[in-house]
């Protein structure tokens, strides 16, 4: 006859464990894995429809998730913050990042919106009432910008013919730092804006709000007549796909456990993981060049990241994903 033996605590610290690696592998690697992905979908869907719809989707699973789990219905106030937070982090962040892949490596636009808590640390400084950065803080900055110029290059920055065959393309660079800006803008406005409980709820309304302002502007801008439906390829459609479902849903879930779980420093570690997973994905799938200046401007920029993070002590507020892709992502 068997017999029922109780899970002992060993066996409880054992599976908690397991779900807390599970977890940061989830945040790592598919939030990471999103750069990739975006680079597939808008190989033939048009950037902004592909990225509004896949917003749209995932944030209304998400709403119900949050509305079956006990969520408050959101006010009219939570619904404005979160149109004007889904536009600048949604449309104007992510939106960016989809079309600027079109000419910028997945990984090197990892690297481009990595920065973003360079960006929120200025912004919260300079805002009315804002809040002096600590030495280490400026200290990190500083260094993120470096190794941000030292990315982009010399002849990027001057307009040159990338003597060094290592230029960055310079629109596609320069509206990947727009976009990072605009998703830094988005998290210090999302901080004082009224804001349901539930941070499920919350990104839910972010992702439709800017999911009607991409899919809106890839109307007006004619998206519409670029692409037919029988010309987007099965590889696209499997990014697209991988997008809403692991990106959004899957990454999100497992970050919101780890903020629940381990500390908010450990939790935010995604931000300097997530673009070498992207760089080197980008390398081992796609085949993307990663020359030496790249390995070089990576270790500057996720080092100045990790300074800001590790000095501030507390958790950059962004969005579910990030790829800008983080917040995604932001590309995420």
């Amino acid at each position: 006859m068997a017999i029922f033996c109780p899970m002992t605590t060993h066996d409880y610290d054992s599976a908690a464990r397991a779900r807390i690696v599970a977890a940061f592998a989830a945040v790592y690697v598919v939030w990471g894995s999103t750069y990739l992905a975006i680079r597939y979908a808008v190989a033939s869907m048009p950037p902004l429809l592909m990225a509004g719809s896949r917003f749209a989707i995932s944030g209304a699973i998400l709403y119900a998730w949050a509305r079956a789990r006990g969520a408050a219905r959101p006010t009219a106030a939570e619904w404005r913050t979160a149109a004007i937070t889904g536009f600048l982090l949604i449309c104007i962040g992510n939106g960016s990042v989809a079309w600027a892949e079109r000419r910028v490596p997945s990984g090197l636009a990892a690297l481009l919106v990595a920065v973003v808590p360079l960006w929120m640390v200025l912004l919260d400084w300079i805002r009315p009432g804002g809040t002096r950065p600590r030495a280490a803080v400026v200290a990190g900055v500083i260094i993120g910008l470096v190794g941000l110029v030292v990315l982009v290059g010399r002849d990027t920055l001057t307009g040159g013919a990338g003597g060094d065959g290592g230029g960055v393309d310079a629109l596609g660079a320069g509206v990947l730092v727009a976009a990072s800006m605009s998703w830094a803008i988005g998290s210090v406005f999302n901080r004082h804006g009224a804001r349901p409980d539930s941070a499920a709820m919350s990104t839910a309304l972010q992702m439709l709000g800017g999911s009607v302002a991409l899919i809106a502007l890839g109307f007006a801008l004619g998206e519409t007549n670029r692409v037919a439906m029988g010309s987007i390829t099965v590889a696209s459609w499997v990014g697209w796909i991988y997008l809403v479902t692991f990106g959004a849903l899957v990454g999100f879930t497992a970050y919101i456990y780890l903020l629940r779980t381990v500390s908010p420093a450990k939790a935010s570690t995604y931000a300097y993981v997530n673009p070498v997973v992207a760089v080197v994905l980008g390398w081992a799938v796609a085949g993307e060049s990663v020359t030496p200046r790249t390995v070089l401007a990576a270790a500057i920029i996720l080092g100045g990241v990790a300074m800001i993070t590790i000095a501030r002590g507390r958790r950059v507020t962004v969005s579910g994903e990030s790829r800008l892709a983080g917040v995604d992502r932001s590309g995420a």
